[in-house]
Parts: C-alpha cells; sequence; structure tokens
C-alpha cells in the first residue's frame, strides 16, 4: 500500500462494509489482492448486522421465548406471565449479539490484512474515489466493488416528520413497547417486527395494500401465517392503503381508505427497501443505473465499467444477504482471475415469523403464470410424529418437480424451524436432483426433515 499526500493505491477498493462488502473484500484478500474497505461507519457488517437481519431475529427469538411460555400452559407446565425489562434486552442484543458478530468481523479484517476506512465514497473517475469523513483521502483502485446496500423505503404521500413514526431501523432500537402499534406494510419486515411488538405486549394494527400478507409465497404457505397474524394482531386491514398520517398530542392520527380514522402510539413504516446508489459519482464511471437506483451487472457481477463491479442490495432484487455474500465471492474471484459467475439456479428466501415461511426455486403460481407444467405434493405436518410432539401440526412442506423429468425445480415449507429445513431443498434445486433422489435418502425418524422425503414420496406416488 503506498501512502502519499492523503492517497491510497490498491488493487480493490470495496464500497460498503455489509455481507457482500466483507464477503468480497475477504475473498480478494484470500486471492493475493490488496483491499481495502470504505464504508461511513467505519465498521464491517452493514444493516444486516447493526439495524436488520441479526438484531431483528436476536428480537424474535425473545418472541419465540414467551410464545413457548404460553403454549408450555397447554401441556401442564406453568411459567407465570412473563414481565420484559428493556434496558437488560437492549443490552443483551447490542452486546451479546450485534457486539460479539461485529468483533469477530474486525478480528478477521485484521487477520487477512484488509483495512476499513470510514468515511462517504466518492467515485471521481473508474480508476480514483474520493473518501468524505474526519480524514479526507483518495483511493486510486485497479478494481472496485460497489457494496452499498439499501435503506427503508419511505411511503409517498406520508412527509409527516415524528418520533413517534419508526422505519425498521428505529423500531429495532427499542425505544419503548407502545400500546397501540400501526404496521404500515404486511411483507416479511412487517410481519416480522410487528410479531415481536405483539409479543412484548403491543396491541398491533397491520395495513397492507395488496390484498394478502407476504408476497412472493405460493399463498397455500402463508395460510398458516396469515392464521397465525389474526391470533396475535388486533386487526389485518388487507386491500388498505393509509392515506394520511397526523400527530394528534401523543400519538398519530391514521386515516385508511376512506374515511375509517384511527389513533395510534407508534407507527412502524414497513414497505420495503430501496437500493442506495445516489450521490455515489455513477455517473463519473460507465456504470449503468435505472431509475430504481439499481446498478445493472452480469453474472460475473461486472458492470458496463470493466474496472468496476457491484454486489448485493444495490444490484437489486432479492434484497437478500446471503445472495450479497455469493455475489461478493463471485466478484472476488473475477477481478482475481478465477472463472466464476453468480450462476445459481436458487436463491432461498426465509421469513423468520411465527411459523417461519421458506421457499426456494419455482413456485406453483409462477408455474401456472408461465403456463408450465408441473407436479405439486403438499405434506402436512399433522402427520408428522416430530410435529406432534412439538405440539405444532400446523406446518406444510410443499414440492414442485418436473412431471416428465422428475427434477425437482422448487420447495416451500411453512413451520417452525422452515428456514433450516429449505436449506435440503435447495440443495436438491441447486443440484437438479430428482424426486426419487429426495425420497431414496433416509431422513433422520423422527424430524421435520422428513416431511420433504414423504413429500417426495407422495409425488413419486403419482407417477
Amino acid at each position: 500500500m503506498v501512502m502519499g499526500d492523503l492517497v491510497i493505491e490498491v488493487d480493490v477498493a470495496v464500497i460498503g462494509g455489509g455481507p457482500g462488502g466483507y464477503s468480497a473484500a475477504f475473498r480478494c484478500a484470500e486471492l493475493g489482492l490488496e483491499t481495502v474497505v470504505v464504508d461511513a461507519g467505519k465498521r464491517l457488517g452493514g444493516a444486516c448486522l447493526w439495524e436488520g437481519c441479526i438484531p431483528s431475529k436476536a428480537l424474535l427469538h425473545v418472541a419465540a421465548l414467551i410464545e413457548d411460555a404460553t403454549r408450555a400452559r397447554e401441556i401442564g407446565v406453568e411459567f407465570g406471565e412473563p414481565h420484559v425489562s428493556l434496558d437488560p434486552l437492549r443490552k443483551w442484543k447490542a452486546e451479546r449479539v450485534v457486539g460479539r458478530l461485529a468483533r469477530g468481523l474486525a478480528s478477521v479484517a485484521k487477520t487477512k490484512g484488509v483495512e476499513v476506512i470510514g468515511g462517504r465514497a466518492v467515485f471521481e473517475s473508474s480508476r480514483e474515489l474520493r473518501v468524505e469523513g474526519d480524514e479526507p483521502q483518495k483511493i486510486r483502485f485497479k478494481h472496485a466493488i460497489v457494496a452499498t446496500g439499501s435503506l427503508p423505503s419511505r411511503v409517498p404521500g406520508l412527509p409527516l416528520e415524528s418520533d413517534r413514526i419508526m422505519d425498521s431501523t428505529a423500531a429495532l432500537e427499542l425505544p419503548d413497547i407502545p400500546e397501540r402499534l400501526l404496521v404500515i406494510g404486511g411483507g416479511y419486515i412487517g410481519l416480522e417486527l410487528g410479531q415481536v411488538y405483539a409479543s412484548l405486549g403491543s396491541v398491533v394494527t397491520v395495513a397492507e395494500m395488496t390484498d394478502g400478507l407476504l408476497p412472493g409465497p405460493d399463498r397455500d404457505l402463508v395460510q398458516p401465517l396469515a392464521r397465525r397474524c389474526e391470533k396475535l394482531f388486533a386487526k389485518i386491514r388487507l386491500g388498505t392503503t393509509v392515506t394520511s398520517l397526523t400527530e394528534r398530542g401523543s400519538a398519530v392520527e391514521a386515516r385508511f381508505g376512506g374515511d375509517a380514522v384511527e389513533a395510534f402510539d407508534r407507527v412502524l413504516v414497513a414497505v420495503g427497501r430501496a437500493p442506495v446508489s445516489a450521490g455515489l459519482g455513477l455517473e463519473t464511471t460507465r456504470a449503468s443505473v435505472d431509475a430504481r437506483g439499481v446498478v445493472a451487472v452480469d453474472e460475473r457481477c461486472r458492470t458496463a465499467d470493466p474496472a468496476i463491479y457491484a454486489v448485493g442490495d444495490v444490484t437489486g432484487e432479492p434484497m437478500l444477504a446471503h445472495r450479497a455474500m455469493r455475489q461478493g465471492k463471485v466478484a472476488g474471484e473475477v477481478i482475481a482471475g478465477r472463472p466464476a459467475a453468480f450462476d445459481n439456479v436458487v436463491v432461498p428466501a426465509v421469513v423468520f415469523t411465527d411459523p417461519e415461511v421458506a421457499w426456494c426455486g419455482l413456485t406453483e403460481s409462477q408455474a401456472q403464470r408461465d403456463g408450465r407444467r408441473v407436479q405439486v405434493a403438499r405434506f402436512a405436518w399433522a402427520a408428522s410424529g416430530r410435529a406432534a410432539t412439538l405440539g405444532r401440526s400446523d406446518g406444510v412442506t410443499k414440492l414442485i418437480a418436473d412431471p416428465d423429468t422428475g427434477r425437482l425445480l422448487g420447495a416451500g415449507i411453512v413451520g417452525p424451524g422452515a428456514g433450516e429445513l429449505i436449506a435440503e431443498a435447495a440443495l436438491a434445486v441447486e443440484t437438479a436432483l430428482t424426486v426419487e433422489d429426495l425420497a431414496a435418502t433416509i431422513h433422520t425418524h423422527p424430524t421435520l426433515s422428513e416431511t420433504l422425503m414423504e413429500a417426495a414420496e407422495a409425488l413419486l406416488q403419482r407417477s
């Protein structure tokens, strides 16, 4: 690394320290490339670690503990009413979960020789960055990787600025447990955080502009989650648009569609995320950015500028940390001259609600839209011995296969642990296994993983 007049010369400059960014940086360093990461917070982990995936899953674990204690009464185990102390909970989340993982990433970076620079990176050309911050400097690079992630989207037409209106980042700070909480958005962020606050004691209302919760998976997989939400939430307003928010005293009044008005102590806006590409100076390069802010890349994560790559949320949907991490490794290997490509067949998705919903590959609804002929099997967990021992027979495992070749094309699972179970299905689809392969694989008994084998056997019986 050459220093002079606050100019650094490196092989690779990574802009953004999230999962895509640090995965790319670590892989570049492993392959012998001199690499720096420029991150506004001078830290690794990004939104996923600090204000997204990790803290939300930590709080969902707490919600699950509370729910398990409640369910235990059905089998004769009584713990009494739970009491939540916010200060110890915040400390545990910040120090024992987020802090520990952050220290681990910093240690890995040091071991691999990856320097993390604090500041805001702005391209001045296809070979140089300006770093704005407490210590302004320039970085000359052979290649750059844009991994700036995404931010929570805002609702057009709802301009009210108030501490009582939260995005997902603010909600994860647990400012308090509001008595009445409105969640705008029935996608995975809204449902996950809605369940957290409902378990902690809030009376939760969800407003979703479409006619169903959780877009993405097939509707039969969403049904068990919807039934659970109907019990946990005070009200679910489908096909409803929030037209205005007005702060009145210590409350926020929300107007729904026409004339319906309700008051809430806090409002959580959870309507998706938008890529962060504005203000990066990409116009000084040949990289292409569309009207939504998505940076266009090919299967090797290359932009239209030969020197610049992009990975993660800034490259569009699906905005998932594990996709970003895979792209980051691909980008690092391509820069190092290796024959790598982001050519994965599936990117599994998981919603960590109660029950969890996970899916990968082709969905039944996609097949119907495309006019594609498929075989579908559903195995209800009511017939699962392990589900019975857990008192959770509300799950379903679903497989989708090609009727001619028997190849597994997609899978969906709803139930506790679905996020872990989907890995086997993703592996099966990715490696082009057939239904017969899955059915012939011995699964431990009694386990929930058996439901994949059972669903595969059901498909074989029809052929």
